[in-house]
């Protein structure tokens, strides 16, 4: 999901946030950790133009400043977002949150929201976070350094007793609006191999006390608030990373076989996996592009299609659902892939996506497309993971980002549908993003930078009390970096 931050350099702005706004606490963590993570849709129907509403909601603009992105399914006809389930607050209360490595902060619905969803069709109980009934809770004025590298410096208006707001707004026009508090998160911390246990950390998050657009209404897809894992100070890798607890760096593996899969923060040993340099001065986790194969044949693209304006590179977000490529590169990929087999007819569902019946192999009737990446880094997606059934047809997962809005038109963004099954590293110490095709459904290895010991993670399918029909998810292993505390 691609985020856009509000910089609230001016009077009245700043004066229209402080009008929504009442409390404020800390974020900070501790220990290896871990959070539960849980498949949105698992075992539940998602239509096509639901697909394109989650990814244009998760596509974002920078206006304001926050960190946090993480998550997805990989298979559109389950709409393949994620969620983990977390701790707030003295004494801790449950809350599901949406991870997203596109975006840069965490936030939660607050008490003082009018405007925020009371309950969803998920099967799970959402709760308003108060930060009156946590002992822990704390207020993030206006005038502290967090707030001024937020929004780019001082605020206009500001004095020590009010709180730091934020503002977010979406591609689809949905926002959330609030301001920032500090308290703890309870996760798991990684204690052994497939062993953890309870711990707690203090972390700085947004606390919304207006929504709009489909953030604000109660359906199947109302969860508490979002997780993010992006670049940005704000985000909660950058936090902890801060605190010196955690090295900058964490890895996912979606199953988009099963369900569910890994998440971890920490140092990954095995699998090795080869990696491309992360672009400098991009917002998100941008890398260079340099060829497009499809079966044995490679497109015949310029280099320079590989940028649009100040969009340098290809974005990777695991928050997005679909694969968006601009027209240069669809339309060639597309044919290319339909060729394969000339007799079917190809009808258009949904205004733009591509289907048609087949009753063959996918992987063995279609081809195999190969995207090329700087330092010879190449990315495999295999017919099974671009084509998926909707209603007796087979249709393509490829989106014409030339079709798309503004803000993502003629942009490359990859999403789940081309990232899972696959071990994807964000490696942020080093500047460097990479993946190897993996099964999800195994182990990884994770090394505490601490002790040095190594650490035997596997992928989680926990049993869930709520009524989700498979109660698949993944688990959100965080493995700290002990030094000492900052907060």
């Amino acid at each position: 999901m691609i985020v856009v931050m509000a910089i609230f350099r001016s009077s009245c702005c700043f004066a229209l946030l402080l009008s929504l706004l009442v409390s404020a606490a800390t974020f900070a963590a501790a220990n290896n950790g871990v959070f539960s993570v849980k498949y949105k849709y698992a075992g539940q129907k998602r239509s096509l133009s639901a697909l394109k509403a989650h990814d244009s909601r998760r596509q974002l603009q920078f206006l304001a400043g926050v960190d946090l992105p993480l998550g997805g399914s990989g298979r559109p006809d389950a709409v393949g977002l994620y969620y983990a389930k977390i701790g707030i607050g003295t004494p801790s209360k449950d809350y599901y949150l949406q991870v997203d490595t596109g975006s840069d902060i965490m936030w939660v619905n607050c008490i003082q929201c009018t405007e925020c969803p009371r309950r969803s069709s998920l099967g799970i109980d959402l709760t308003l976070y108060n930060r009156q009934e946590s002992s822990s809770g704390k207020l993030v004025p206006c005038d502290q350094e967090f707030c001024k590298e937020i929004n780019g410096g001082p605020l206009t208006g500001c004095t020590s007793n009010m709180s730091c707001p934020y503002l977010e707004i979406y591609g689809d026009g949905s926002s959330t609006a609030g301001y920032f508090v500090k308290d703890f998160v309870q996760y798991d911390q990684v204690s052994g191999d497939l062993q953890t246990a309870s711990a707690n950390g203090s972390v700085i998050f947004g606390c919304g006390a207006r929504q709009s657009g489909g953030l604000s209404s109660s359906n199947e897809e109302a969860l508490d608030g979002i997780l993010g894992f992006g670049k940005a100070n704000s985000s909660m890798i950058s936090q902890l990373a801060s605190s010196g607890k955690v090295k900058k760096m964490f890895a996912h593996c979606l199953d988009g076989i099963n369900g569910g899969g890994i998440f971890a923060i920490g140092h990954v040993v095995q699998p090795k996996v080869n990696v491309t340099p992360l672009l400098p001065n991009q917002p998100h986790y941008n890398v260079n592009m340099t060829a497009v194969q499809v079966g044995r044949t490679f497109l015949n693209l310029s280099t320079d299609v590989f940028e649009v304006g100040d969009k340098k590179g290809t974005i990777i977000d695991s928050g997005t659902t679909l694969a968006y490529l601009p027209e240069v590169i669809y339309e060639p990929l597309v044919n290319k892939i339909i060729s394969k087999q000339p007799d079917i007819k190809v009808q258009t569902v949904h205004e733009d996506y591509t289907c048609f019946q087949y009753s063959g192999s996918l992987d063995g009737g279609f081809p195999v497309v190969t995207f090329y990446f700087e330092n010879a880094l190449s990315l495999k997606v295999y017919p099974h993971d671009y084509l998926f059934p909707f209603e007796g047809l087979w249709c393509l997962g490829w989106q014409n980002s030339g079709m798309q809005t503004r803000d993502r038109k003629n942009m490359i963004l990859l999403g789940d549908l081309v990232l899972s099954n696959k071990l994807v590293l964000y490696d942020l110490e080093n500047q460097f993003i990479g993946w190897s095709e993996y099964n999800c459904s195994s182990s990884i290895k994770v090394r505490d930078e601490r002790t040095g010991t190594v650490h035997l993670v596997g992928s989680h399918y926990l049993s869930c009390g709520c009524s989700l029909n498979t109660g698949q998810f993944i688990i959100l292993f965080l493995t700290i970096w002990l030094h000492k505390l900052v907060y």
